[in-house]
């Protein structure tokens, strides 16, 4: 029995949607194991933007520092993509609350589930009727944190990012997959560009180095051209996937796609011991918010990913995903992944089938 205070952040467009179902599953939880979690809703995003002005108030971030443990919907939309970047609610809220929190390493799961195996765009005998990958993404470097500017240049005005990496930060996200391996399949496969940036070919070397301390972990490299192209190929030769930001963002979405739907994937960004934000992958959807169509078992999952990574609740995290993999063999499916022969429900519907199988 614990008391867990956790900083809810909804959001935009679907995040107040699936955000409330996750929330309802945590409370069965709560329930069932006599835990205590206390939620405390704040303002992030185009909604903070239209309240406040900022997508990242003061208070919101403050509550963020206060807490256990971060829940996020979804930020962003059409509506506020004329603000200038620091003020739009991706890098206004989400890249600030990364580099304010130090959530450095980016935790995706991109799981196939046997029931939903058909809806992988991916031919049958190369996906099989289930997949596990692990990708993870260094959050806080690399080109999205890098300098950045414009300048004349020999045909005009110029604009650069730049791409750079300590050894620090390779190592420790290193050591996230590699710890993360030995608890699965024992095998990491490195992502980069080594054959042409120099980031990269530090990001090899002390990727290398880490190795030695997991001998029982079997390590490639891969280039990142290579890599996108293997995922389609053959995903089965992947079980962790570490690399950097940039790569980590197409990479991951790709390792999403190749799942059947974008609304499945939890993920989890985490600071130095325990505490985290969890999220789902996708983003705001706001031409269905509202509507009770949105899928909230992505959201529901990275609640899941809480209470195992946070707040070391394996049993009643392992008690979400079965109750997800049990509504799922019955047959329901919200409207993206609904298929002849199956039941559609919406996302209160999916949430309340959760519950009730917890």
């Amino acid at each position: 029995m614990g008391v867990y205070n956790i900083t809810v952040l909804k959001g935009d467009g679907i995040g107040p949607d699936i955000v409330s179902e996750a929330m309802n599953v945590l409370e069965a939880i709560g329930k069932k194991y006599g835990h205590t979690f206390n939620f405390n809703e704040k303002a992030v995003g185009g909604c903070a933007i239209d309240e406040f002005g900022v997508p990242l108030p003061d208070d919101t971030l403050e509550a963020c520092k206060n807490c256990d443990s971060i829940l996020l919907g979804a930020v962003g939309g059409p509506k506020w993509d004329h603000l200038p970047s620091h003020l739009r609610p991706e890098a206004g809220a989400l890249l600030k609350l990364r580099s304010s929190l130090g959530l450095y390493a980016n935790l995706r799961p991109a799981i196939i589930h046997k029931a939903l195996s058909a809806a992988s765009p991916i031919k049958a005998e190369i996906i099989g009727d289930s997949l596990d990958i692990l990708v993870v993404r260094e959050l806080t470097g690399g080109i999205y944190f890098g300098e950045r500017g414009y300048r004349e240049g020999k045909y005009g005005q110029e604009a650069f990012d730049v791409e750079a990496y300590s050894e620090y930060e390779v190592k420790r996200i290193a050591k996230q997959a590699f710890e993360a391996a030995m608890k699965r399949n024992k095998k990491v496969t490195s992502v980069d560009k080594a054959n042409v940036l120099e980031s990269s070919k530090l990001w090899r070397k002390v990727v290398t180095e880490v190795a030695k301390d997991y001998p029982e972990v079997e390590l490639d490299h891969m280039y990142v051209d290579n890599a996108a192209m293997q995922l389609v190929r053959n995903p089965k030769h992947f079980d962790v996937i570490v690399t950097s930001n940039i790569f980590g963002d197409i990479i991951s979405d790709e390792a999403s796609q190749i799942t059947g739907s974008i609304g499945m994937l939890p993920s989890a960004s985490l600071a130095e011991g325990t505490f985290g934000m969890y999220e789902p992958i996708h983003g705001s959807a706001p031409d269905i918010a509202g509507m009770d169509i949105a899928n909230p078992i992505a959201t529901i999952l990275s609640a899941s990913m809480m209470l195992k990574f946070s707040f070391g609740l394996i049993e009643e995290a392992e008690d979400i995903e079965n109750a997800v993999t049990a509504v799922l063999d019955k047959g329901y499916r919200t409207p993206d992944i609904y298929v002849d022969g199956t039941t559609k429900v919406g996302t209160k519907e999916m949430g309340r089938l959760i519950c009730e199988n917890i």
